[in-house]
């Protein structure tokens, strides 16, 4: 075995146990995913096609509506821009992880997803393993996921009759876990604190259909003046 397939399957190793967790998750919602084009009048390979081209499942759920209403590129295009904009500012927190990462960067930018985020993010992967490629292997595997459930949705969504309702509460529940897991994780939990009072604050201001963006923004302002404390409150025994 060469050095470089060595090094990815180190990589690899180290990642998957990572996403399984997400797996769970991922097949449960991108199987919801497939059974929804299906039954809304799409053929079978629309939701694989789109879980590998567009892979953001909060906007391929609202991508059925906007293929079954007339033609609106600018409103699409709107639309699409707010309920993802979170990403923007997931983008702008993996400026330094993802450098020095080559060519893997480009997939590594169109596959984060909060999943993806929030592992990267967090996670540290041992030693001995390649960072770029463990970042890599987690998108990859957390995608392949979410095209396997679309394509198990739009195969068997003619057949089965499924109630989704609720289930999109599975990610929720996971991104709690995980925030928790990193919460055990710090050595003090300002940072943590503070995004939650912005979250409660912008929430209460401006209601749970606008507050994501306002609190993401104010996180980031906090954070950002705060910088020079919160490193040395970290960097202290």
């Amino acid at each position: 075995m060469s050095a470089t397939k060595a090094i990815k399957r180190e990589a690899l190793k180290a990642a998957f146990p990572h996403t399984i967790p997400i797996m769970t998750g991922f097949l449960f919602l991108g199987t919801s995913y497939g059974i929804y084009m299906r039954v809304s009048g799409f053929p079978w390979y629309y939701p694989a096609l789109m879980a590998m081209t567009i892979f953001a499942g909060s906007m391929e759920f609202v991508a059925v509506n906007l293929l079954l209403s007339p033609f609106n590129p600018l409103g699409a295009l709107v639309l699409t821009l707010m309920v993802n904009a979170r990403h923007l500012f997931y983008g702008l927190a993996m400026l330094e992880k993802y450098k020095n990462t080559g060519l893997k960067k480009l997939y590594l930018i169109f596959g984060l997803c909060d999943e993806t985020f929030s592992i990267n993010c967090t996670i540290e992967p041992p030693k001995h393993v390649d960072r770029s490629w463990f970042m890599f292997f987690v998108t990859l595997l957390n995608q392949c996921y979410w095209v396997m459930g679309a394509t198990l949705g739009g195969v068997f969504g003619s057949l089965i009759a499924f109630n989704a309702k609720g289930l999109d509460f599975v990610m929720t529940a996971l991104l709690l876990v995980i925030f928790l897991e990193n919460w055990l994780k710090e050595r003090n939990h300002w940072s943590s604190l503070i995004g939650l009072a912005a979250t409660a604050l912008s929430l209460l201001v401006f209601g749970a259909s606008s507050f994501i963006i306002p609190a993401m923004l104010l996180i980031i302002a906090v954070l950002t003046l705060l910088r020079a404390p919160l490193e040395g409150a970290v960097s202290r025994p």
